[in-house]
Parts: structure tokens; C-alpha cells; sequence
């Protein structure tokens, strides 16, 4: 079932020689079909001697490719010569994460989604909490209709929402050249330099940064780090670092651009406080103005009406929005009831350094758990309402009293 434009041109079949076309899927009221190519590269051996051994795994990848599927799809080349086994690769060398069960799949461009579709579908559907193939994605960047989310300044200690943005026609970073890699920047800065008012601002490329300028972004979590994640180094992220990897921001640092880390880009806005319904409308306003600047010269982000906006790890796809805070929460995260809290409300936490970190005095990051599916005015709504009911139980254990009648149900 095709579910997004295909953009496989007379070039990429050349790039892939003697490719042949073995299979398409399309759906019965798309008029694009896609194309998906057979290399003969792996066919000296047989699938069965190239299958991982997953012995040891605990992501969402491994759980899901079986034998068989991967006989399937081992030799299923993209237009863009994207191969299954450049997929799965930062799944199989890294088995899952202590914390949180990893995706363990990453695209190597937009049609991945389409040409190892059997896979994606399977792994999407399980890391998004049950979401089908026919399933429609809805987007929603009208931030007037948030209801609160001026959260108490004693418990949230800042706010931030984040999304990241794939530029079509140019393939992901697990598997783009430099050329492709400086495309994007050139195409995102040019649209960057257009902005205006609240949004002027410049941008800074890693390469012309001294090592101490980086560390002093990183360390006031402006910047991404720098690639030592296994993550990102077995998916191909990390290559020719730091080439045309670089942070925009506006004169108050409070709207920002990352480019070429994981994503093409990674659009955030973020403050000190509470304020969340603040920092989401300058999110929706400055993504807004950073699309049209885009689409003015004849480029555009890639989305489908399925999966949303698309992204390199399938657990971003839809909207690709973090919606998060750094909370105190010293009293409620004691309670033995806390992480089956969060998870009733959709919630994930997190250490304020990142995944990798724990929380430090009872403060923790935490955001949305859901990506897809819902829209993000949906997400960040519950995300601002799970909060607001967070810091009432903490002050109700701070006061001394139970928080039994508080405790909520599953939200689905």
C-alpha cells in the first residue's frame, strides 16, 4: 500500500546498475506506485547465514523480524539504494537500552517506509501502541486551543517542545552523502535567514565553534551533543562529523534549529518557567514561518496523510513532538505508585540529561510518550494536564495527606 510520494528518478536507478524491479505496493486510490529494487549483492550467501542473532535483543526490531521476514526483504534495494541490513543495523549492535525498550530500525529515506513496509508497519504498530497501516495521522498546529499550561514555577523549572523535520527528495542521515548532508543545511539556512521579528537570528556550524563553545551549548542544553552514542554511531548518523552540522537560534534563545544531527532538523522552542502554552504558540508560529520559507523555493517537508511528518526513527514519526518539562517532583517520585502514574497518563520520564541520565534530587525530565496518532495540539494538552496533575499530588504529600483519590486512570 503506497502511503507517500515516491521520488525514485532515472538517477537512482542508474546509481543501483543491474537492479531489477521485484514487487510494488500501492494503494487502490494512489495514482504513484512504489518502485523497490533487487540487488544481487547479498546473493552469494543465503538469508538464513546473514540473519542476526538476536539472542541477546530487546528492541522493538528484533522483536518483529523473524527469519522469514528478513529472507523477505533482505535483498530489496530503494531508488536511493538504501538497503534493509543499513535499517536495522543500530538494532542489531545495540540490543535495547536498560530503561527503554529502543525502536532498533532506522529509514535511510522516505521510501524505506514504503519499500520495508512489512517491517516498519510491524514495528510502528508496536512501539505506537497499536497503530495499523490504514490508520491517518492528524496534525493540528492551532495553538489557541490549548486550555492552561501556565504550570507552577516552583515545580517546573523549564519547558520546551520539539519536533524535527525531514526535507524530501534527499535522502536521511543514517545513509546520506556529504553532498546531500550540505544540501540540507544550505536549504535550511537559506529559509532561516529569511525569518523576522521574534525569530531573526543567526546561524553558528559546528565547524567554525571551538571545543569550549560547544561544550557551553551542550551544557545549557542548547545544542546536541556531540556523536558518542552507539545509537547513532551503528545507524551511520555520526559520519564526517561535524560537516554541515550546525544550531540556529533567535536573539533570545528561545527558538532554535539544530541541523543534521539525527533528523534534517530539529525545530525547538523553550524557556525557563512554566509557561507551556507560551512556548508551544512560538513553536507553532516559527515552525510555520520556517515551512513557507521552505516552500517559497520549491522544497518541501515529507509527510503523508499515514504516518505524518517522517523522520529517520519510526518512533517519531507523526508529529515528531517532545512535549516536555523539568519537573520536582522529591515527594511523588518516592511513591511506589509514580511510574505506573506516568504511564497512565501517556507520560515518560526521563534524568535532565537525557536518556542515558537519572534524576538528581527528585527533578526529572518528562514529556508525551505518544508520537503518533494524535495531534499535537492533542499531545501537548495532555501532557499540560498531566502535569497540572502531578504537581497537585505533590503538594498534597508535601501538606501530608493521601493521594490515593487522585491517582489516575489509563488514558488510551
Amino acid at each position: 500500500m503506497s502511503r507517500m510520494l515516491i521520488r525514485g528518478s532515472v538517477a537512482a536507478a542508474a546509481v543501483i546498475g543491474a537492479g531489477v524491479a521485484v514487487s510494488s505496493r500501492m494503494n487502490s486510490d494512489s495514482t504513484v506506485q512504489a518502485r523497490c529494487w533487487s540487488s544481487n549483492v547479498h546473493l552469494r550467501y543465503p538469508p538464513a547465514l546473514n540473519y542476526p542473532d538476536f539472542s541477546k535483543h530487546n528492541n522493538h526490531m528484533a522483536k518483529v523480524l523473524t527469519p522469514a521476514l528478513y529472507a523477505k526483504l533482505r535483498d530489496r534495494v530503494t531508488p536511493n539504494g538504501v538497503t534493509l541490513d543499513q535499517c536495522i543495523q543500530t538494532g542489531v549492535d545495540n540490543p535495547g537500552h536498560p530503561f527503554i525498550m529502543t525502536v532498533g530500525l532506522v529509514a535511510g529515506d522516505e521510501e524505506s517506509y514504503e519499500v520495508f513496509g512489512e517491517l516498519f508497519d510491524k514495528v510502528i504498530d508496536d512501539r505506537h501502541n497499536g497503530y495499523g497501516p490504514n490508520r491517518k495521522h492528524p496534525t493540528d498546529l492551532d495553538s489557541s486551543k490549548i486550555r492552561g499550561g501556565n504550570l507552577d514555577p516552583k515545580y517546573v523549572l523549564s519547558s520546551r517542545v520539539r519536533t524535527g523535520r525531514s526535507i524530501r527528495g534527499l535522502t536521511l542521515p543514517p545513509v546520506c552523502s556529504r553532498a546531500e548532508r550540505r544540501e540540507v543545511e544550505r536549504v535550511v539556512t537559506d529559509a532561516l535567514a529569511n525569518l523576522g521579528g521574534e525569530f531573526n537570528g543567526k546561524y553558528y556550524p559546528l565547524s567554525k565553534m571551538t571545543d569550549a563553545e560547544q561544550d557551553q551549548l551542550i551544557e545549557d542544553h542548547f545544542l546536541f551533543d556531540k556523536p558518542v552514542s552507539p545509537l547513532l554511531l551503528a545507524s551511520g548518523m555520526a559520519r564526517d562529523w561535524p560537516d554541515a552540522r550546525g544550531i540556529w537560534h533567535n536573539e533570545k534563545k528561545n527558538f532554535l534549529v539544530w541541523i543534521n544531527e539525527e533528523d534534517h532538523t530539529r525545530v525547538i522552542s523553550m524557556e525557563k518557567g512554566g509557561n507551556m502554552k507560551a512556548v508551544f504558540e512560538r513553536f507553532c508560529n516559527g515552525l510555520k514561518e520556517v515551512e513557507k520559507n521552505i516552500l517559497s523555493k520549491g522544497w518541501e517537508f515529507m509527510w503523508n496523510d499515514h504516518l505524518g511528518y517522517v523522520l529517520t526513527c519510526p518512533s517519531n514519526l507523526g508529529t515528531g513532538l517532545r512535549c516536555g518539562v523539568h519537573i520536582k517532583l522529591p515527594k511523588l517520585s518516592k511513591d511506589p505508585r509514580f511510574s505506573q502514574v506516568l504511564k497512565n497518563l501517556r507520560l515518560q520520564k526521563r534524568g535532565t540529561g537525557g536518556v542515558d541520565t537519572a534524576a538528581v534530587g527528585g527533578t526529572f525530565d518528562i514529556s508525551n510518550a505518544d508520537r503518533l496518532g494524535k495531534s499535537e495540539v492533542e499531545l501537548v494538552q495532555s501532557v499540560i494536564d498531566g502535569l497540572d496533575l502531578l504537581i497537585q499530588m505533590e503538594k498534597r504529600l508535601e501538606s501530608g495527606k493521601k493521594i490515593d483519590d487522585l491517582i489516575p486512570k489509563p488514558i488510551k
